[in-house]
């Protein structure tokens, strides 16, 4: 890969049927044109999709694609967590996405969370450098954080644990961007901070994940989509028109790359990388 050239990733989750395989099989092939760092796989609260996780990174090497499944403590003892790592390793698998991760429902306070700098101390002291190791970031601050200067000094303790890379929860003002990576920057932090791009495809479904993850949605944004909601092919090229202005503001501003949300999901994906110019295999 050409090391001048923007990340480009793109994130999976496990599906749970035959059909969302399949489905999900042509949306690796028809993304993979754009030639990506990698495809991620999530990973579910206290390793609960751990099983369909790890046929979906099979099945994305399988096809000749670097994949980077995301991991997490969340409930699981620190044993099922290093014999993931060792068969990811065994597997060929060079990137992680590290995570605090959620425990399962129903287990309230009955196992403590580990925090993601933890993990990725756990994985260097287990694996060497074999992994590259992604880690989350949030330019308009983790929903739990104390304050906007303790949010960054946990991302900085994750990078001196061993991260090498961030990857942000989506956002939709470039501001928030550009003023958390100088703040980060003011901190110390000099490693990458990989933009997370959410495609505007669903009003409601955009309303629900926005207000458990705590992403903001500009309310001229808001009442532009509300407008199109009825309208579903109205909304997704106006959302294809705002996402391609919001990240060719991020990559002229400086953003080391782009990695998408997909939702399993390749047409507007497909859409948004041919607008911002991505190189397709010839």
């Amino acid at each position: 890969m050409n090391n001048d050239a923007p990340h480009l990733s793109f994130e999976f989750f496990p599906p749970k049927t035959d059909q969302g395989k399949s489905k999900l099989a042509v949306t690796r092939q028809e993304l993979g044109k754009f030639n990506p760092e990698f495809f991620s796989v999530t990973y579910g609260a206290g390793g609960s999709t751990r099983a369909t996780t790890m046929d979906q990174v099979a099945a994305i090497q399988a096809d000749g694609f670097a994949v980077a499944p995301h991991i997490s403590f969340g409930g699981s003892a620190e044993e099922e967590v290093l014999t993931l790592l060792n068969d990811y390793k065994a597997s060929g698998v060079t990137e992680l996405v590290a995570l605090r991760g959620d425990l399962p429902s129903g287990m309230g306070g009955a196992a403590q969370l580990v925090h993601a700098n933890q993990l990725v101390a756990f994985i260097r002291q287990h694996t060497g450098d074999h992994f590259n190791i992604n880690v989350a970031a949030y330019p308009e601050i983790h929903p739990e954080a104390e304050s906007y200067s303790q949010d960054v000094y946990w991302l900085g303790e994750k990078f001196k644990a061993g991260a090498n890379r961030a990857i942000t929860q989506y956002f939709y003002s470039a501001d928030a961007y550009f003023k958390f990576v100088d703040e980060c920057a003011k901190a110390g932090i000099g490693e990458p901070i990989i933009p997370g791009i959410m495609p505007l495809t669903n009003y409601s479904n955009l309303l629900r994940f926005s207000e458990s993850c705590g992403a903001e949605i500009p309310r001229w944004l808001q009442w532009q989509l509300k407008e199109r909601s009825d309208n579903p092919a109205d909304l997704i090229s106006y959302g294809i028109d705002i996402i391609t202005e919001l990240s060719q503001k991020l990559l002229d501003g400086g953003a080391p790359g782009l990695h998408f949300y997909t939702m399993n999901q390749w047409q507007v994906s497909d859409s948004l990388c041919r607008n911002l110019g991505f190189p397709e295999k010839s």
